[in-house]
């Protein structure tokens, strides 16, 4: 089958424990109208997503992924996801790919139509971009301020930040900024000086010797990767913490990775212009790791 595939679903109830799931989904034309004029994740972003690397024809990890899927419709107040269905539909996309290369599965679950059917469900699979020099030979990163401080989750939780939605108008102008500023990405800091994620990756930096990540919270989506890599470098008993890092320990780090479901680990070489040491023997681990069959 060639690419995009695209696959529409009708999703079933949460607690639905016996109805069939292969007839609740089905192929359409990634080419082809699909969805409606009213539909609330194009008018207003109303919706959640993730996105899971294939390799090689193997879904990496798609269990966390849907974990993190139910958590996110729980913040937003949707409908929590059937996550036998979802599995049926992951498991019968697979069959359908090219079972060669690196692929991008994305998996979107909406609030439907305003004053409609609700909710619009669908999964598409593409080809991923070649990360190779990202991966290789490392990423320039500036630091944006998110306008938000360090505590601004547990006072405001209507303001989704841990929750992976369809609105990612912010993200993406925070990367056209980095572009603007002669950088590849950037790594979003809290107004008190907090370092929190990327717009698409989760932060990971070692400091005198230990691996760490921002702290999770109420303001930083849950990371994937990070978390299986984190359980990776753990068993080759490295020392790794999750705690709150401020933007001056992360500029005197030994090493700065953003790490994301397909891109993997890209390791930061140029911090807001100055430089940063790729650990070359590290990064190579990584991507060995993040490359491999992960269930």
């Amino acid at each position: 089958m060639s690419l995009p595939y695209t696959l529409l679903i009708d999703p079933l109830a949460a607690d639905d424990a016996t109805s069939a799931t292969a007839g609740t989904f089905r192929e359409i034309d990634a080419s082809a109208p699909a969805l409606r004029v009213g539909e609330l994740s194009t008018q207003r972003g109303d919706g959640i997503f993730e996105t899971i690397a294939v390799v090689d024809g193997h879904v990496q990890e798609s269990e966390p992924h849907l974990a993190r899927l139910v958590r996110s419709a729980e913040i937003c107040d949707l409908p929590v996801p059937n996550l036998r269905q979802w599995r049926a539909a992951i498991a019968f996309a697979r069959e359908q790919v090219p079972v060669e290369g690196e692929l991008a599965m994305k998996l979107v679950l909406s609030r439907g139509v305003e004053h409609g059917p609700a909710p619009t469900a669908w999964l598409s699979v593409n080809a991923a971009s070649d990360s190779t020099d990202a991966r290789t030979k490392g990423i320039r990163v500036v630091t944006l301020d998110r306008g938000y401080d360090h505590g601004v989750a547990e006072r405001a939780p209507w303001l989704l930040l841990g929750a992976k939605t369809l609105s990612y108008a912010v993200n993406m102008a925070a990367l056209r900024e980095a572009h603007r500023r002669g950088a590849d990405d950037t790594i979003f800091v809290t107004s008190d000086g907090y370092v929190m994620e990327g717009p698409t990756s989760s932060v990971i930096a070692r400091i005198d010797g230990v691996f760490v990540t921002p702290k999770p919270s109420g303001s930083i989506l849950a990371g994937t990767t990070q978390a299986s890599l984190f359980e990776h470098i753990r068993e080759h008993d490295f020392p790794v913490a999750e705690r709150d890092i401020t933007v001056e320990e992360l500029r005197r780090a030994d090493a700065v990775w953003l790490v994301s479901s397909v891109r993997l680990a890209a390791p930061v070489v140029e911090l807001d212009g100055a430089p940063l040491a790729l650990d070359a023997e590290a990064n190579a681990a990584f991507t060995r790791y993040l490359q491999s069959p992960r269930d």
